[in-house]
């Protein structure tokens, strides 16, 4: 489990393939500021923008990680294919504060970057998300882009899908990978946890069909 909020950014230095065919996956060199990896050890979940994945292995002198990434996990991923920055959360502990929201590490939908460009003091940027998406996203609402807690601070329902506004602080842009978001870049998506048990309660009571708990 992971809570969102961004705890270094880092490179992906280096991406070799795992096979010849477009059936097998890449392994990724991932780089650390200096010290990150001082307590990650072989196993451990490293959230790479947005995505859980388990660091294969590390060397502290160098701040390097590796991890395997499957070909499923690149189908349905955007921006760990290649080089490039890329945000890093470690798992979360149970003594941590959960500064975000809860977050899965799982990534439910690649969305499109219609805007990013400054208002004022701050940042305005506007996603389009896949239309499976919408009834999970809600003004006020949780939502992670590409590992970052963000709230959504406007909800639109269009042909394509749902375009969802939120405002980026100067610290969130300038502590993230976002910074180098741009019109038409891809993002990982996630959606509130929460949300997840909501709809799954509401389809169950819907059929008239509540499952039975036996003691």
């Amino acid at each position: 489990m992971f809570t969102g909020i961004i705890t270094a950014v880092g490179h992906i230095s280096e991406v070799r393939d795992l096979g010849e065919s477009s059936a097998h996956g890449k392994q990724l060199t991932v780089e650390a500021p200096p010290g990150y990896l001082d307590d990650v050890g072989l196993g451990d979940s490293i959230a790479i923008n947005g995505a859980c994945m388990t660091a294969t292995a590390i060397d502290t002198v160098t701040c390097r990680f590796a991890i395997d990434i499957s070909a499923e996990s690149l189908a349905r991923t955007s921006g760990l294919d290649r080089t490039g920055p890329v945000n890093l959360e470690k798992a979360l502990r149970a003594n941590d504060r959960l500064g975000g929201h809860i977050v899965s590490g799982h990534v439910d939908g690649i969305g499109t970057v219609e805007q990013f460009e400054a208002v004022g003091e701050s940042w305005l940027l506007r996603v389009l998300a896949p239309g499976a998406l919408a009834k999970y996203l809600a003004y006020k609402g949780s939502i992670t882009v590409n590992g970052v807690s963000l709230t959504v601070n406007q909800v639109e329902d269009v042909a394509q899908g749902c375009v969802i506004s939120i405002n980026l602080i100067p610290h969130t842009v300038q502590n993230t990978a976002l910074h180098a978001l741009a019109p038409g870049v891809k993002v990982n998506l996630e959606i509130d946890l929460i949300a997840r048990y909501v709809e799954r309660m509401l389809s169950v009571e819907a059929r008239g069909a509540m499952p039975t708990i036996s003691r």
